[in-house]
Parts: C-alpha cells; structure tokens; sequence
C-alpha cells in the first residue's frame, strides 16, 4: 500500500505491479468505492486486497478511469464476488462494452484479456462523484485514451490521475499510433493538472507522490521529444506491449511467441504506419532483442520469457 502526504484518511491506495494498474479504495461512512480493478491475471490478488481493506464490509462500487485491460480486468471478478455494486465507467465506451465488441475495445486488437463485464452508470466530465464521503470533481483527460478521466477532490486537493501523469511521465498515447494527433490533448490535460493544483497525485502506476510541478515539467519535456520524433514514440509502444505480454505469460515456447505476434493486429497495424519496410516477425524480433540487451526479457531459439 502507498501513502503520501495529504491522503484523505478514508482513502487506501493498493501499488500494483506494471501488468495492474494501482487501485483506490474508499470506505465511506455508507458506502465503498474501488477505482480501476487492474489486469485479469491478477483478479485473485485483487480481490483479497480488496476483501482486506473493507475490513468485512460490502463493495458498493467500482469505478473506471478508462477501459485499458490493466485498468479494467479485474471487473467481472469484483462483479461476481460483490454482485450488488454498480460499475461506472466513462461514456465514450459505454455502447462498446454493451455490445461487448473486443475489437474496438481494443483487447483482441492488442492480444490482452479482459472477461466481460456489465456497467450501471457513467462518470461523466463536469459533474462529480461522492467517493469516501467526499466528492470528487470528473474531468475529461484524452491523450493516452481518448475517453479517459481523472478524478479530483478540491478539499484535500488529491488527484486521481490514472495515465495522463504519472511521477516520470504518462502513458503511450494510443490515438497517435493509429494516425490520430492526439499529442495536443495529452498538452491540454498536463494543463488542466496544473490548474488544479493538486498537492497529491495518485497515478494509474508507481508511487503516490507530491512533487506535482517536477512530474508534469519531466511529463512536458518527454511529451516535447515524442512530438518532434513519433518514430520513437511508436518503437516504445511496440516495446511496451511485448513487456506487457510477457509479463503476462511469463514464457512462452519460440512458436507460440511468434503465433501471439502475428494475430496481434494492434503490432502489424503500427508496423504498417511507422514501419513499412520491416516485416512484422523481423519488427518484433528486433524489439525482442532490445528488451534483452536491456535485461528486460531473455530469449534463445526454443523460448521467450520474462526476466
């Protein structure tokens, strides 16, 4: 669990590893509240953490920054084991997760997992949440996914940031990948952090931290150097979702990876855009070897795995 300066007392933050996002407990004096449900291979963690922190009370609800399989995969779990809270997601997706459509989604696309799951109600920008007997404030934060919102609580001035701003950056800004400028909204939501002024910040991943003007100056100069280079910030993605994948699978046999590769439509799609002249199985071994040479993964002709 982490803590920083300015927490509200009813609030409990569970830092998860880089597969989960990080979950926000609140325990109200009426009603429970978990913010983002991280990835579905890590359910079973979840909901102990979870059962722990309510102390034998119910879940009344569950709630979504945006709809990324780390952030939202441990909903059906918390919805089978607590059938009678209500899930409130942001509306851009909302027909998407009614119709269940994994594409769009973005699950199947990316080769990520996420079991379905039902929603009652939206977190819409403009209006506010009553979270831990507090209310927090719903904005709109597009960049990293179009759809995402943050959520801030004016008193103790705490901001749940998801992925527009982590402490040494923010997230991959998926719209830019599939040929949507989206570089200028990630600008407008640092600019909307800042004017907050939030004293306390808790991220979708790594610690909670305070230093709030040293991460959205370090989040401006790397949001600077991916504009003046999308080739870069392209490759990082490629990087990060094969991480993403072998955190998951933890090993995977020479041919299973390279069977994952190539009915991963997200891989071939950014291949296609930034990187037309690479074929997707010489694409993704070259990746593959930089995560080696990083110390990130280990790989030989008969296996993949994580390191």
């Amino acid at each position: 669990m982490s803590a920083a300066a300015g927490l509200p007392a009813q609030l409990q933050v569970f830092e998860r590893g880089w597969l989960s996002s990080n979950n926000i407990l609140l325990v109200g004096r009426d009603e429970t509240a978990l913010v983002d449900t991280g990835y579905a291979t890590h359910s079973g963690q979840t909901l102990a953490l979870v059962e722990a922190g309510l102390g034998g009370r119910p879940l009344d609800r569950v709630l979504n920054t945006h709809l990324h399989s780390d952030h939202c995969g441990g909903n059906a779990a918390l919805q089978q084991r607590y059938p009678m809270a209500r899930t409130l997601i942001p509306p851009g997706e909302a027909d998407l997760v009614r119709s269940w459509d994994e594409d769009a989604l973005s699950f199947r696309a990316t080769g990520q997992q996420c079991p379905r799951f039902r929603f009652d109600g939206l977190l819409v920008p403009g209006q506010y949440v009553v979270l831990g007997d507090l209310a927090w404030q719903v904005h709109a934060a597009p960049g990293h996914d179009p759809h995402s919102i943050v959520l801030f609580e004016p008193g103790s001035r705490t901001l749940v940031s998801a992925d527009a701003l982590w402490e040494n950056g923010f997230g991959i800004v998926f719209p830019e990948l599939a040929g949507e400028p989206s570089f200028d909204e990630v600008a407008a939501t640092l600019d909307l952090i800042e004017a907050l002024e939030p004293v306390c910040v808790i991220p979708g991943h790594g610690s909670v931290f305070n230093e709030v003007a040293e991460a959205l100056s370090l989040a401006r100069r790397r949001l600077e150097a991916l504009s003046r280079d999308p080739v870069k910030h392209a490759r990082h993605a490629l990087k990060v979702l094969v991480k993403f994948k072998l955190l998951e699978v933890q090993a995977a046999s020479a041919d299973e990876w390279k069977a994952w590769v190539r009915s991963t439509p997200y891989l071939d799609a950014i291949r296609a855009r930034f990187f037309a002249s690479s074929s997707l199985d010489g694409l993704s071994a070259e990746v593959l070897a930089e995560l080696v040479k990083a110390g990130a993964a280990f790989a030989d002709e008969l296996q993949v795995r994580n390191k």
